[in-house]
């Protein structure tokens, strides 16, 4: 939190040190941070028969995605791939973020340990199921890394999960540079590493890496090739952003 109001000071000058102190100890008398120790310490409040534990169904979650892209390598019958994706995205419903603060009993975007049968989302933290939603995000996506290659593979992405009119996308650069993009309908936008990710709805499947210096490269099939990828794994600032053409 203190790193990130230096940084805000930084752009907003007109915020003082005597109120980044301010709203730091506002912060610990609220939240009584320094006592949150983990199971190292002591347990928080009540955990065991009845809880449900969220990193447990995040885990399960991801299997079932790695299951879905086994039957797709393996050339599965369609109804067996389409029963695992209507798995998969039944068990992602009851994840927080899917669902109104009501009902998960705290901020949806929070991480949260668990919850016990009598009572909302407990014992709030950086749990292990944030590693497990991002990688399904990234699977979602159909983000695939072989032979050192980003491949797309957006065999679980849902139509609806494109744009229905258009947006502004803002995202960070390698630089740690504000930049924005305009998306249009039937867009969406991520990053990988800092690299701006536009999946655009198409009736072909093509993948286009335009470079720093303005030059558009395609790749062979659904892949970006090795020299690219570890550019873009090692933040080189040498691609600029990659357009992916699919047909959901």
């Amino acid at each position: 939190l203190k790193e990130a109001l230096v940084a805000l000071q930084k752009t907003s000058p007109e915020i003082t040190t005597a109120e980044i102190d301010s709203i730091l100890n506002i912060y610990e008398t609220i939240f009584d941070h320094q006592s949150f120790t983990g199971r190292s310490g002591t347990f928080y409040k009540y955990e065991g028969l009845g809880s449900i534990y969220w990193h447990m169904v995040s885990k399960l979650l991801l299997a079932v995605q790695d299951t879905f892209y086994r039957a797709v390598e393996a050339k599965a019958h369609p109804s067996v791939l389409e029963k695992l994706r209507s798995h998969y995205y039944d068990i992602r419903e009851g994840i927080g973020i899917h669902k109104n603060p009501e009902l998960y009993g705290a901020f949806t975007t929070d991480a949260y340990s668990h919850t016990p049968e009598n009572s909302g989302a407990q014992q709030p933290g950086m749990t292990g199921q944030v590693k497990e939603d991002i990688l399904s995000r990234f699977g979602e996506f159909g983000v695939v890394v072989r032979d050192s290659k980003i491949t797309f593979i957006p065999a679980l992405l849902k139509k609806d999960e494109f744009l229905k009119a258009s947006k502004i996308f803002d995202y960070y650069d390698v630089n740690n540079k504000k930049q924005s993009l305009t998306l249009n309908q039937g867009m969406l936008a991520f990053t990988i590493c800092q690299v701006p990710v536009v999946f655009i709805l198409a009736k072909e499947n093509t993948v286009f890496v335009t470079m720093k210096d303005g030059s558009a490269i395609e790749m062979d099939g659904m892949e970006i090739d090795t020299a690219l990828s570890q550019s873009i794994f090692q933040r080189e600032d040498t691609v600029r952003i990659v357009r992916v053409s699919i047909d959901v």
